[in-house]
């Protein structure tokens, strides 16, 4: 079934463009045209919930001391002073439906993308990005890895949203990485984590660029040729040869 909202280039309407499709253009803008123009998306990808889970519940911790107007201890032991901000329209700009949008008449996208939270230090009233994260493995929890760059592209966005609305934004972002303990001797129904804040020093330079790179490929009536690191795309050609003699009548 053919997906509704697709990208016209004759279209003088903003169009909505989610955090998470400019993150499929980065990984692939075959893919990304073949979901926003054409309507083809990717198969879904398999439900993360312990890792939801795990974000719900430091999300209620950090909401505790919203209310309450305090620093919650994990910032208090790490020298920061910083409070979860209190904005009545934080829900909204939590759910993935809504989101924190901001419109780029440039490119007439109005992006958008759901954060985890916001601080603010009260001493100057400067906002500070927060993203909770969930892993399990037995080293410490960075955010070096090569496929970790989508997640401080994902930061930086929120950054940008924030400042396009007149919102005054640090450029630190921090990550609240809770790493699962698989090493425990038993399991006794309980999973312990450790908690790790991870600093990111935050660049947007590339949003406005990749806005505009968007647009170019969304307006093209070529589709771009298929990625060299996309696996959906190695797969789609494969099947396609493997199929091709099949399909040939004698």
């Amino acid at each position: 079934m053919a997906k509704k909202n697709l990208y016209t280039p004759e279209s003088g309407k903003p169009f909505p463009l989610s955090r998470a499709k400019m993150q499929l253009f980065h990984e692939c803008p075959r893919c990304f045209y073949l979901d926003q123009r054409l309507g083809v998306g990717r198969p879904p990808g398999l439900p993360f919930t312990l890792n939801d889970a795990v974000d719900k519940l430091m999300k209620s911790e950090f909401d505790a001391h919203r209310d309450s107007r305090t620093t919650p201890p994990l910032l208090a032991q790490a020298g920061l002073g910083f409070v979860p901000y209190r904005h009545d329209d934080l829900a909204d700009w939590r759910n993935f439906r809504k989101g924190l949008r901001a419109h780029h008449a440039p490119t007439r996208f109005e992006v958008y993308g759901a954060l985890d939270d916001i601080w603010v230090d009260p001493a100057t009233g400067t906002l500070i990005v927060a993203d909770y994260k969930a892993t399990a493995k037995k080293d410490e929890a960075t955010i070096d890895g090569e496929w970790q760059v989508s997640y401080k592209r994902q930061v930086e966005l929120y950054q940008w949203l924030l400042r396009e609305r007149g919102f005054p934004v640090s450029n630190t972002a921090w990550f609240v990485y809770a790493n699962g303990n698989s090493q425990a001797p038993t399991f006794d129904a309980r999973l312990e984590f450790r908690v790790t804040l991870l600093r990111h020093e935050g660049d947007t330079s590339w949003i406005v660029p990749a806005l505009e790179s968007i647009k170019a490929t969304l307006d093209s009536e070529t589709p771009p040729p298929p990625g060299e690191k996309c696996a959906h795309c190695k797969y789609l050609a494969t099947a396609t040869q493997a199929l091709a003699p099949r399909n040939t009548t004698p």
